[in-house]
């Protein structure tokens, strides 16, 4: 395979992950496993993986720099116990409108809070159009009675706004993919598995043990790992505003497929507000500039 199609081959591969863990999340709610335990297998299994690779590759210096424990209480342990609590109250659409509709602009707003990085046009165009849909949102369950907003999507902003300061952080402070990976892995694993083993009770035996082994090789495995992978190299081969556009589709997706799938709602409301913050993160309008101008290449090169 090409370049190009390797690197769409890795964005689907990604897509499916990042898709698929909007919906495994929610069925947490169906399966009854505990936020506490999942967040235990999900760091246990991925530290079990990559700890051995540290081991062999004699690559333990980062892990003592405060950076990579920053990261893991931000973008670890405190985003996974928020973003796990908020899929038990609110469905899979809710998610893809005040999570990944919101991560951009929450990343944008650290970014000048932290270091004081402006606005740029498409985000302040972003910012414009997402507020419209979220007020043409809320009219509708007004006056539609439709669902209510709930603690659930008060968890997942939230959620947003840890997910754009551990972004933020992690590209200010420019760890690779591998170290970022282990580092919050490992130290996650650390910082809360002790707390976890003699504080907080558990509740395994409320799950069935195959939907317990399901999440946790997704979570742990899938989603840490080869989600982090297969999204680094498809940013390689072509490059990461077009590789972050298309991903971003994956949590929008699922919110489709879960209405069949888990029985969940989709009205008018909900529909604005997935239209609406889907255009807002994906910018389709850079799209069109980027093929306008190679268009224009196009034509200087072959004059």
């Amino acid at each position: 395979m090409t370049a190009r199609t390797q690197g769409y081959f890795f964005v689907f591969i990604t897509m499916c992950i990042w898709g698929g863990f909007t919906i495994f999340s929610r069925l947490n709610a169906h399966w009854h496993v505990s936020v506490w335990d999942l967040v235990a297998m999900r760091f246990a299994i991925a530290s079990l993986i990559l700890l051995p690779v540290l081991i062999y590759k004699k690559d333990f210096a980062f892990l003592w720099h405060p950076r990579p424990v920053i990261l893991a209480l931000i973008g670890g342990l405190v985003y996974c116990l928020t973003v796990y609590t908020a899929f038990l109250h609110a469905p899979a659409a809710h998610a893809a409108i005040f999570l990944n509709g919101c991560i951009p602009l929450c990343t944008a707003v650290a970014a000048y809070l932290l270091f004081r990085q402006p606005f740029d046009k498409h985000t302040w165009f972003s910012l414009l159009i997402m507020m419209a849909a979220l007020m043409l949102m809320s009219y509708l369950m007004l006056h539609q009675q439709a669902s209510a907003l709930g603690v659930g999507d008060l968890l997942l902003f939230i959620s947003a706004i840890w997910w754009g300061i551990f972004t933020v952080l992690l590209k200010q402070w420019k760890l690779s993919a591998w170290h970022a990976t282990a580092g919050v892995v490992i130290w996650s694993a650390i910082i809360y598995l002790p707390i976890y083993l003699l504080f907080i009770p558990k509740h395994f035996q409320d799950a069935a043990p195959i939907h317990l082994l399901i999440q946790g090789l997704f979570h742990g495995i899938l989603v840490v790992i080869v989600a982090t992978l297969s999204y680094v190299a498809a940013i390689e081969r072509l490059g990461a505003f077009k590789t972050g556009s298309i991903v971003t589709l994956a949590p929008f997706i699922a919110a489709v497929v879960a209405v069949p799938l888990l029985n969940e709602p989709l009205n008018a409301a909900i529909v604005c507000g997935l239209i609406g913050m889907g255009v807002g993160a994906l910018q389709p309008w850079r799209w069109l500039r980027k093929d306008s101008l190679s268009v224009q290449l196009e034509k200087q090169k072959q004059g």
